[in-house]
């Protein structure tokens, strides 16, 4: 898998796309598990993890993975929290300002990495809620992961 970047209008299409007409404990453990059979096809070392809240519900590290990554995951999804949006919308808004987001966003960098992987977890009525986030692959990719992952939780809700 080598995806192109997509541009700022695709990221914000593939949020408004994939927003949820629910996230219960059951959904996060379904994405979830989505995740780790998507990246065990494709021998991917990631870790992974879903959020509702501040509450993590799902978490797994597969092999090849490393602690580092769960710090990854910690930092890309505060950027989700700070800013509902993916944090690879985030950054590309930065780069597209000819700028980065860790020289503008005037936010701690060992606390907040705006690369791709995280994502809001929004749901119709409510708004963001949560998080999914995967780090291992480079950044384009632990984004397009989650996007096909969401993307295939979404047409088994039947939408």
């Amino acid at each position: 898998m080598n995806p192109t970047a997509p541009t700022i209008s695709e990221l914000i299409a593939q949020e408004r796309r994939l927003t949820l007409p629910h996230f219960g404990y059951d959904d996060a453990y379904a994405l979830g598990g989505l995740l780790v059979a998507l990246a065990r096809e494709r021998h991917a070392p990631v870790a992974i993890d879903v959020r509702r809240g501040a509450q993590q519900v799902f978490h797994a590290a597969l092999p090849g993975s490393s602690a580092d990554n769960d710090a990854w995951i910690d930092r890309k999804r505060r950027v989700v929290e700070r800013y509902g949006e993916s944090s690879y919308l985030v950054g590309t808004r930065f780069r597209a300002k000819g700028t980065t987001f860790d020289e503008a966003s005037r936010l701690d960098p060992d606390r907040y990495a705006a690369h791709g992987g995280s994502f809001p977890i929004a749901v119709e009525g409510a708004g963001v809620i949560g998080s999914v986030t995967v780090s291992g692959l480079p950044q384009a990719e632990d984004h397009a992961l989650v996007v096909e992952a969401l993307e295939q939780f979404v047409s088994r809700l039947g939408r």
